[in-house]
């Protein structure tokens, strides 16, 4: 079955739509439809948060609480949630929420551009954490930008807004604060039904599609029978084509509502995560198993980029500078594919051809990525993940590496150097791997390893970096491993010393 009427929960009122343009933002929408003015827009791609509002799904029988930018979030993704802005706060004699009195008491907001957008991600925090260390604050922030306060008073609000009353009106408790909050509870029982057929989202407006299968069998079909349509996933990329490059998308084929994309699963030693599974949800099931890659976590945008963006997506992708890659290639992470009812799996580096040239055919789509298990000892088993960019938070790598080595008794028996911004594509350095084979790490290999490098890269010259500087970066990246390896961490400053021009 299919139906052509978008429908979601604002502010628990139902939302039904069936004449609207598959790449309406929902800025766009909130704004200029609905008369939402508190959400603003700053940057149009995600990056200074003055667009935040919250979105509400069930989820195994909860509710799922996420930011998101609405800047280059397409209205029909919306379908089968609930939306929450900054209007939605207010209570309904008028008081507001402890986020927002935070706000006003510790003096977090001075011309007040951007104060809409905190307040949605501190609703976030407030949603999803009883008790936010500075760490957690720091990260539900991570998507924001002021130009006024210093951002010291608003994460002072963070803290505060913990020590208020709790909201009034009918916005549902959180599940920390009041698990059988019957709000909350009301709105989970209306999302469940909404959600509980299997009926596909297919809207046509002009010239334009939007279509939501339902069942991963569909998805493919669909997918093999318009093998020219867009992919869409998280729409972190795909938004900022419609935002900032004013592209044609004529048919998106959306997979969030695929319940088979949406899973994590460990079979067999692998760790399997569906191409819907968000890049917060992916890191949370990852970093268990892999706690050397918090790092890259923690710096993989923002929170509402990892709400939106999926792990699927970023590596579908395959930018020669996307975060994701050369440590999942050093971890020796899988990709399965699919095409109609057929399936195969490569080695992740094996996907990457050249620049945004991939192992896909017509009609073939990712459908997870593998993440093996199995590790040996930690004492005999160094993985690392560092990514070198201008800015710490929220900018795009320079150089990024991924490094995987496996020695006993200082003898380096297998080793995988996985590098980002050094090449077309993510890219191992085999000829630098082949040189630490069979031999100690001592500084007569690390000599040989940072010189191969010249071999397996040429590095361009950009905006972000010269080539002179990426290499000399990558060949510290090394020495930087030699020292971990010998028990001497290295800070990231002394790294990029004596690193040339940018």
């Amino acid at each position: 079955m299919k139906t052509a009427q978008l429908h979601f929960l604002l502010d628990g009122r139902d939302i039904r739509l069936d004449r609207v343009s598959p790449t309406t933002t929902l800025l766009n929408w909130l704004r200029e439809d609905e008369g939402r003015t508190g959400t603003k827009e700053g940057c149009a791609e995600g990056d200074c948060g003055a667009c935040t509002v919250v979105v509400a799904e069930a989820r195994n029988g909860e509710l799922v609480w996420r930011s998101v930018n609405a800047c280059i979030q397409f209205l029909p993704t919306l379908h089968g949630k609930a939306l929450f802005t900054v209007e939605s706060l207010r209570a309904s004699e008028g008081g507001l929420h402890p986020a927002q009195t935070a706000m006003v008491s510790c003096h977090g907001s001075q011309c007040g551009f951007c104060t809409p957008g905190f307040v949605m991600s501190l609703f976030g925090l407030y949603q999803t954490e009883a008790a936010p260390d500075g760490d957690a604050v720091a990260d539900a922030l991570s998507g924001n930008l002021c130009r006024c306060t210093g951002y010291r008073p608003i994460i002072d609000a963070a803290q505060a807004m913990y020590r208020l009353p709790a909201p009034g009106g009918k916005l549902p408790a959180p599940q920390w604060q009041n698990a059988s909050d019957p709000a909350a509870q009301a709105l989970l029982d209306r999302l469940v039904h909404m959600n509980a057929d299997d009926v596909t989202l297919d809207l046509v407006h002009a010239d334009s599609r939007f279509t939501a299968p339902r069942s991963l069998d569909e998805f493919a079909s669909c997918v093999a029978r318009h093998p020219d349509a867009t992919i869409l996933a998280g729409s972190t990329d795909i938004g900022l084509w419609i935002t900032k490059q004013f592209r044609r998308l004529p048919h998106l084929i959306y997979l969030g509502r695929v319940r088979e994309l949406t899973s994590l699963s460990e079979t067999g030693g692998w760790l399997d995560i569906g191409a819907a599974v968000t890049l917060e949800d992916a890191f949370e099931a990852i970093l268990p198993h892999y706690p050397e890659l918090t790092e890259l976590w923690r710096r993989f945008a923002s929170r509402p980029i990892r709400n939106a963006g999926t792990l699927c997506g970023n590596i579908a992708n395959g930018s020669p500078i996307g975060d994701s890659m050369p440590a999942l290639i050093a971890i020796g992470a899988e990709v399965v594919l699919r095409h109609g009812d057929r399936t195969r799996a490569l080695p992740l580096e094996a996907l990457y051809l050249g620049y945004q040239k991939k192992d896909l055919a017509p009609g073939e789509f990712v459908q997870c990525v593998r993440i093996p298990l199995a590790r040996g000892p930690l004492d005999e088993h160094l993985i690392r993940a560092w990514k070198i960019s201008r800015r710490h938070d929220q900018d795009i790598s320079a150089v990024f590496a991924g490094f995987s080595l496996t020695h006993h008794h200082g003898v380096v028996s297998s080793a995988r150097l996985a590098f980002g911004g050094m090449a077309a594509t993510p890219k191992r350095a085999s000829h630098a791997e082949a040189t630490l084979i069979g031999r100690p790490f001592d500084d007569a290999a690390l000599s040989d390893a940072r010189a191969a490098l010249a071999l397996d890269f040429q590095p361009l010259s950009d905006m972000r970096a010269s080539a002179e500087y990426r290499m000399t970066v990558a060949q510290n990246l090394l020495t930087r491993l030699h020292h971990e390896l010998a028990g001497h961490p290295t800070r990231i400053d002394n790294v990029e010393a004596d690193h040339g021009q940018h």
